[in-house]
C-alpha cells in the first residue's frame, strides 16, 4: 500500500472527533489521568486521514491528534455521483470495513465511525458494514484501509492493456 505525500497546508480541513477516552495509569504517587482523542480530518473533496492524540487535557489532545491525521492524508478515488469507484473491503487488527457503491440519492448508509471517514473524504452515496471489532479506533483504520485500495477505471485499464468501456462494461 503505497501512500503519497499531501500537503495539508494546502487544503481546507474540517476535523471531527470520532472518539475522546479517559486513560489512568497508576504511579506509587497516585492515579495520573490523560486523554486520548481520535480525530478524522479531511476536506470534502477525496482528501482525508485519521490521527490520535495524547495529552493531560481534552483540548490538547484533539489539537495534537488532528496534526497526526494532517500528516496521514490519502487519496479518495471517486466517481461521478461522488460514490466509490468499486465495491472493497477494509481490515485492521479485528475490525473489517466493507464498502459498497451506491447510486446517486442513496447517502451516506454507515455507523459512527466509519460515517465520519466518509463524509470528510467527499462520499455522499455509499453503503458500509462494519463486520467483527468496534472498537472506533480499528474501524476508522479500516476504512482508512478500504478507501486506499480504491483504484480509478483508468489505472485497472491501463494495468491490464484495456479500454476504460471495456472495464466499465
Amino acid at each position: 500500500m503505497k501512500r503519497e505525500r499531501i500537503d495539508a497546508s494546502q487544503l481546507e480541513l474540517e476535523e471531527k472527533v470520532v472518539a475522546i477516552k479517559r486513560v489512568t495509569k497508576t504511579t506509587k504517587g497516585g492515579r495520573n489521568m490523560r486523554f486520548t482523542a481520535l480525530v478524522v480530518v479531511g476536506d470534502g473533496n477525496g482528501h482525508v486521514g485519521a490521527g490520535l492524540g495524547k495529552a493531560i487535557e481534552i483540548p490538547e489532545a484533539i489539537r495534537k491528534g488532528k496534526e497526526d491525521a494532517a500528516k496521514n492524508l490519502i487519496t479518495v478515488k471517486l466517481d461521478e455521483n461522488h460514490s466509490i469507484t468499486h465495491d472493497t473491503l477494509g481490515k485492521h487488527t479485528g475490525a473489517s470495513v466493507l464498502l459498497k457503491k451506491a447510486p446517486e440519492g442513496t447517502g451516506v448508509i454507515a455507523g459512527g465511525p466509519a460515517r465520519s471517514v466518509c463524509e470528510l473524504a467527499g462520499i455522499s452515496n455509499i453503503r458500509t458494514k462494519s463486520l467483527g471489532s468496534n472498537n472506533k479506533q480499528n474501524v476508522v483504520l479500516a476504512t482508512l484501509d478500504a478507501l486506499s485500495q480504491l483504484k480509478a477505471p483508468e489505472e485497472v485499464a491501463k494495468l491490464r492493456g484495456k479500454s476504460v468501456d471495456e472495464i466499465l462494461g
